[in-house]
């Protein structure tokens, strides 16, 4: 049987390493994926670390994933899938089809969610194996490279903004121009949004407006964030990308009456807020998911429609490692990529 590599970490923390694995037969509802792109997310950390429960060594990260289908397991070909169709996994790597979540159509809350390299192995490799349920047609003129990361990271800030209660006209800021916020910026901006970019420095400011906001709010000038989204008429919705409690705690008395902080930056630091702050504005702090693989489709056709795309640092797999520390020593900018060629 021809052979596939991977690259693996075999304990908690512990050094990615590059080894060859048997080719892998897709199962019944299950694809066979030639990776060609796999983004590295901050989230792999948790996996790698074994920082959520069922974690199983060796763990393949790798939620952000772009190739072509390989070979069709039983019954996805009913599905409309065909060998060499374009495809990405994202976060919704799939779900069970059974919890009441599920039941409801709500599949991105699904109890058992497949998040690939935890639910099984991700894309750090040559070759995926996922469920059907979990694929999303690229688009052409998407190169995968830019894809991987619209499965996770473009999802989940396009969904955050598409599923809020701002509209048209109405004045959206996003917290943090990294891996998420530079996207944000551009959705926000895309979606007809008055956009605030909010960031550390003044050195940003071009940066914010290059992405397409028309304000920008340095959150280390003296003034506080909260009275400088208040001076711009307050912000219908906060998109908080900056994995940082106390940077996103700073934004909510900048929220207009019935505004509503997106929380999608992940930090385990509680929030810092009081009921006063929410009764007596009627605001909204709520948490936003990724999305399923239909929003990751959605998310690719708006991008590839409006010219967005990630900044994306692309390296082989065999600096699987190298580009793994980059991303956790806050080095990357903004996107790592494997790729294969």
């Amino acid at each position: 049987m021809s052979a596939y590599r991977v690259a693996q970490v075999t304990e908690p923390g512990g050094s990615f390493e590059l080894v060859e694995r048997d080719v892998p037969q897709p199962g019944p509802g299950h694809v066979r994926i030639a990776v060609e792109a796999c983004g590295v997310c901050h989230s792999d950390a948790m996996f790698v670390n074994a920082g959520v429960p069922g974690v199983s060594f060796p763990v393949v990260p790798g939620h952000e994933i772009a190739g072509r289908i390989e070979e069709l397991g039983d019954g996805v070909a009913d599905r409309g899938w065909q060998v060499g169709d374009r495809v990405a996994v994202g976060w919704f790597g799939g779900s069970c089809g059974h919890c009441r979540s599920c039941r409801q159509g709500d599949f991105i809350v699904c109890e058992r969610l497949k998040v690939p390299g935890w639910a099984y192995d991700g894309g750090f490799g040559e070759k995926v194996v996922a469920p059907a349920d979990a694929l999303a047609r690229i688009p052409d003129g998407l190169d995968a490279s830019d894809a991987g990361p619209m499965a996770c990271a473009g999802v989940t800030t396009y969904n955050g903004l598409r599923r809020s209660s701002a509209r048209p006209g109405d004045l959206v800021a996003v917290l943090g121009l990294g891996g998420l916020g530079h996207l944000g910026v551009q959705y926000a901006a895309a979606m007809g949004f008055e956009t605030v970019g909010i960031a550390r420095g003044p050195e940003k400011a071009e940066f914010a407006e290059r992405l397409g906001a028309h304000h920008y709010v340095d959150s280390t000038s003296g003034t506080p964030v909260a009275e400088a989204l208040q001076s711009l008429g307050g912000a219908k919705v906060v998109l908080a990308t900056a994995g940082n409690s106390a940077a996103i705690t700073a934004t909510v008395d900048g929220l207009a009456p019935r505004g509503e902080l997106v929380a999608i930056g992940a930090d385990l630091e509680p929030l810092g807020i009081s009921p006063v702050q929410l009764l007596m504005s009627a605001r909204v702090v709520r948490g936003h998911p990724s999305g399923t693989s239909q929003d990751v489709e959605d998310t690719m056709a708006f991008s590839a429609l409006h010219g967005i795309r990630p900044m994306t640092e692309k390296v082989p797999l065999d600096r699987a490692g190298e580009a793994y520390q980059k991303m956790m020593n806050g080095k990357a900018r903004f996107r790592m990529v494997l790729t294969n060629s």
